[in-house]
């Protein structure tokens, strides 16, 4: 350690990582509190980080979010990290302001694929693990086998000899209570404090030198716009003090902060200066991206940009060209939906966007369909009215070879319908890699598949194991071309009539399939209404209504059945469909359709393709 390069010793900095739903924010909750940041007598919600709409309706971490505790003395900047891969874009650059992580495991499931993402990750970084076998409360929890496998996967993934010697906390982040044993310990989580405070190396670095932060993450303000995140690496950042910005494209440019911020607590604080190893929240920087080097203007230089993986799917969102456009939406026009997507792009580092043959049209490339999906019903809640086609894989092309993604996938499932999950991926061209007993009555199939075979599988996993499969992924790499998939299986009932559903209409309709829209629904010509029991698609009159004579027959009072119909979500949605079909999403409903909404135009296109 050179002269000029200080320990800062009254500083930790900490990422919380983990698979999804092993207790992450749970045991942030319980930090928060053991940390004094509530009042004794103050009502809070569970998963308080977890502010997000969306975070708080499907039980998952969406995005990264900074708090700053003090314990003994020490001020701790904590960061609670998405656990889903197709969110590892927030992992990548969150993982850029820590010097350590707190990997959280289930006593019950042990390391799942996106532990081991999310751990290679911190792994590369050179970060210092921290082990917290979370869940010890849980029945059927078995610490010593998780610890094992914990180890073996860190030995696979190249640790450090440095980073093999990690610290094993035992915890029940939802019972408020860690210990160094895998027993119940009366005080709290004061273990957890302590083991960070000793073994989360302080940050370092020279806090006289020349300003150097690189901008982590982006928040936005309706008041202030745009406010930039980021770890000041070396010197201070001041108020009311200049900044040299070194952008992607090596063009310079020199802005002032209005307000310099850190965190305190659950909130932000301005302060006249942040010094060096802290995180700091800079508003007034309208010009900057992520990624980007902020520096004082007499020392000018760039720091390596910040990397995440490539997208592996894209799907084109469109205007919507449909004859209920804009009657439920407000944000309608192309300009509006490019736009959004771009201001997306700011904050969204694993996002790619590229102009299409059509104005109209755009691609957008993401990590995954729940990485798309996300955004989706994000722009619908805003009011944006758009269709999206048929997500498809991004390929590459290496010495002439075309290579398309694969994912490394796991499923636990009963054993009575291990089988079953085995056919239904080799129909898919999945290899078989390993089958292991899992916990309880359950096996553990690890395979690897191409990922556009991991379109449109889950809802048939679930059906075929009742319900009780649990399937998990993580990008693998590229490999080459496996060939083509089947498709659906099933084809559609496509309206063929404007108006509103008939229960009497529907009613003759059942024995062809089962329905997505209930009666009483507005429908138009093109749009699916529902499955067909066959592989053909069929148009369908849904709308007719039974002509009233003054006639009496035995059926004329028959009492009308309808089975359920099938509601789709954003995800199921996207999956279901094919590459000449489209989802029309407005704030109030999700709709299939067909590309060319009228028969003779569909007809002229399968003509065109034929030829």
């Amino acid at each position: 350690m050179s002269d000029s390069t200080q320990v800062h010793s009254q500083l930790r900095n900490v990422a919380i990582i983990a698979h999804v739903d092993h207790g992450k924010t749970s045991l942030v909750d319980k930090l928060i509190a053991h940390a004094g940041l509530l009042r004794a007598n103050q009502a809070v919600q569970e998963c308080m980080l977890d502010s997000n709409a969306l975070e708080r309706e499907r039980g998952i971490t969406l995005l990264a979010k900074n708090i700053s505790m003090r314990y003994g003395g020490v001020k701790i900047n904590l960061f609670d990290t998405p656990g889903h891969a197709d969110f590892g874009g927030e992992v990548e650059r969150t993982l850029k302001m820590a010097d350590g992580v707190l990997l959280l495991v289930d006593a019950f499931d042990g390391p799942m694929p996106q532990t081991r993402f999310v751990l290679r990750k911190a792994l590369e970084a050179g970060l210092p693990p921290v082990l917290v076998i979370n869940k010890m409360d849980r029945q059927g929890a078995r610490p010593a086998e998780v610890l094992d496998a914990v180890f073996d996967l860190m030995v696979d993934l190249g640790a450090s000899d440095a980073q093999l010697d990690f610290p094993v906390i035992y915890a029940a982040g939802r019972d408020g209570w860690a210990n160094t044993v895998p027993e119940p310990s009366t005080d709290g989580l004061t273990c957890v404090f302590e083991t960070i405070l000793s073994r989360i190396p302080p940050p370092r670095g020279d806090e006289n030198g020349p300003t150097l932060v690189q901008v982590a993450s982006l928040d936005w303000s309706e008041f202030t716009g745009r406010i930039a995140i980021g770890r000041v690496l070396r010197g201070r950042v001041e108020h009311g003090k200049a900044l040299v910005v070194q952008r992607a494209d090596g063009s310079l440019l020199r802005l002032q902060p209005r307000k310099v911020m850190t965190f305190e607590g659950m909130g932000r604080e301005a302060v006249a200066s942040v010094a060096t190893g802290d995180v700091c929240a800079l508003e007034g920087l309208d010009e900057v991206q992520i990624g980007d080097t902020l520096c004082a203007p007499e020392c000018v230089e760039a720091l390596p940009r910040i990397h995440v993986d490539e997208p592996t799917i894209a799907m084109v969102f469109q205007i919507n060209d449909g004859p209920l456009v804009g009657t439920e939406g407000r944000l309608v026009t192309s300009r509006q939906i490019r736009e959004r997507l771009e201001r997306e792009l700011l904050r969204n580092v694993a996002l790619r966007l590229k102009d299409t043959d059509r104005a109209d049209a755009i691609e957008v490339s993401g990590r995954g369909l729940l990485h798309l999906g996300i955004l989706i019903e994000e722009m619908r809640r805003e009011g944006y009215e758009f269709c999206v086609g048929k997500p498809r894989v991004l390929l590459h092309e290496e010495d002439g070879q075309k290579l398309e993604p694969w994912e490394s996938v796991m499923v636990e499932t009963p054993e009575r319908h291990a089988g079953k999950v085995i056919e239904l991926f080799g129909q898919r061209r999945a290899e078989l890699e390993k089958m292991e007993p899992g916990p309880g009555s359950t096996v553990r199939i690890s395979l690897k598949c191409p990922a556009r075979g991991l379109i449109g599988l889950r809802t048939k996993l679930l059906n075929l194991s009742q319900g009780e499969a649990v399937l998990s992924h993580i990008f693998l790499g590229w490999q080459p071309w496996s060939g083509n998939l089947p498709s659906r299986g099933q084809g559609v009932q496509i309206s063929v009539e404007q108006g509103e559903t008939v229960l009497y209409a529907l009613e003759k309709l059942k024995d062809r399939g089962y329905f997505f829209v209930p009666a009483g629904a507005r429908v138009y010509e093109g749009m699916i209404v529902g499955e067909h029991s066959k592989d053909n698609d069929i148009e369908v009159n849904c709308c007719r209504e039974k002509k009233l004579t003054n006639i009496r027959t035995t059926s004329a009072d028959r009492k009308l059945y309808l089975p359920p119909h099938r509601q789709l979500g954003v995800e199921d949605a996207l999956e279901y469909i094919e590459d000449d079909e489209l989802v029309e999403f407005t704030p109030q409903s999700v709709r299939l359709r067909k590309t060319q909404l009228r028969e003779s135009d569909r007809r002229r296109m399968r003509r065109q393709e034929a030829s």
